[in-house]
């Protein structure tokens, strides 16, 4: 692989909710203090919002 092959490569991430990988650079993410969550799209990120309010 060559320098160009290696920048142009797409880094995976997976969705907090789903576990679908996806582009990092399409993910949806959320920070905390410590870490990123990443999100396949609004309907996850909603959903795990909606996880969190119900734990507190």
């Amino acid at each position: 692989m060559n320098e160009h092959e290696k920048s142009s490569a797409i880094k995976a991430v997976s969705c907090e909710i789903c576990l679908k990988e996806i582009p990092k650079s399409e993910a949806k993410t959320a920070e905390g203090s410590d870490y990123v969550l990443y999100y396949c799209g609004l309907d996850c990120y909603e959903k795990w919002q909606q996880d969190n309010e119900k734990k507190e």
